[in-house]
């Protein structure tokens, strides 16, 4: 499906209000969507770009404007536990309620920001679970961009897909609220969270951001059932520090579990917003993390963003065999429905 196939999408989508906010004095609002609890003057936006203060009442200008559609292998996300081998549905909208130097995305997290109009295709969350329904796919991802920031869309659509036996998938910084992460998790499946740093400066520099929230988004999640992945993009000279590394998979092991998927990914300067006077990570730097995680006590650590490597695979970590093949989206999948086929051990496997 193309954006804008279906010609009842050339009518305008009415703005909507958003679900998490609080009225203020003098028009003022504040929203508790994200970490960021922006408070809003009347005719301004949020940090994230696409919330708008309209005379006391705050609007998802972004709410059915799809910047990005597309069908993706499940394991582009990164997740290598969910439904591996499968293809989801995954869209996005712009804006981001971080400003990361190294984002490769900026293009539709950032560059509208300084433009009155919102970009992007109009569609319905109705549109979004057919075309998953209509391809076959057991899942849809809300990717890309922060989808935090487009919460309402993403919302009205995950229901859907609950009630059609969809899964739902996200690709977040975790940088939530609190009251925005409990009001999805009833109908999230999965969540590849980034946590780039274990260092509060790093996120306050780099992201414009704060860590606290993202390790405790985290944890909730972790707490309540979704399934949890995490990436860390190992930038030269940023976070490839030894200490960065041993903290990051210290608190993967600790607070979220050996069993949770830990990806060690390599930054490339040519791609990023800001950081392109630095070089990609060596693979060398990828191979010491993935060690540093295996050492920590974590079952499943890969390397992602080098096609080819041993560490993209997945291996039983209890007897040692290799159970799922990968060479960058090639997939060969040896387990019997999420366990190893050499010794019977669970591997951590969502199948269906």
């Amino acid at each position: 499906m193309e954006i804008g196939d279906h010609p009842e999408n050339q009518k305008t989508l009415k703005m909507k209000e958003v679900y998490l906010y609080e009225k203020k004095e003098a028009r003022k609002v504040r929203c508790t969507n994200c970490a960021h609890y922006c408070v809003i003057d009347n005719g301004k936006r949020g940090i994230c770009g696409v919330r708008e203060n309209q005379k006391g009442v705050l609007y998802a200008l972004n709410y059915g404007k799809i910047i990005a559609l597309s069908v993706d292998p499940i394991e582009k996300k990164p997740l290598f536990h969910f439904l591996p081998g499968s293809r989801s549905v995954s869209i996005a909208t712009v804006g981001c309620n971080f400003r990361c130097s190294n984002c490769q995305n900026w293009s539709i997290s950032q560059s509208f920001k300084a433009e009155t109009d919102i970009p992007g295709d109009e569609l319905k969350p109705e549109d979004i679970v057919q075309e998953a329904l209509r391809q076959g796919l057991p899942s849809i991802s809300y990717t890309y961009t922060e989808p935090t920031i487009f919460s309402e869309f993403a919302l009205d659509t995950m229901k859907l897909a609950r009630e059609m036996g969809l899964k739902n998938v996200w690709v977040s910084n975790g940088f939530m609220s609190k009251e925005s992460a409990e009001m999805i998790i009833p109908y999230l499946d999965a969540n590849n969270i980034d946590i780039k740093s274990l260092s509060d400066d790093f996120y306050r520099e780099h992201c414009g951001g704060r860590l606290a929230p993202v390790l405790e988004t985290a944890k909730l999640m972790k707490d309540s059932g979704v399934w949890v992945e995490i990436t860390t993009l190992v930038i030269p000279g940023l976070t490839d520090s030894e200490e960065n590394l041993r903290a990051v998979a210290r608190f993967v092991k600790e607070e979220l579990g050996e069993e949770t998927p830990w990806h060690v990914t390599q930054f490339s300067g040519a791609l990023s917003w800001k950081l392109k006077d630095l070089p990609d990570t060596p693979v060398k730097t990828l191979e010491r993390a993935y060690h540093i995680g295996k050492e920590a006590g974590l079952k499943y650590v890969y390397t992602g963003n080098i096609p080819g490597l041993n560490s993209e695979n997945t291996v039983c970590p209890e007897c040692g065999a290799e159970v799922i093949q990968r060479t960058g989206y090639l997939i060969k999948r040896k387990d019997k429905e999420g366990k190893c086929p050499e010794c019977g051990a669970d591997l951590n496997i969502t199948t269906k």
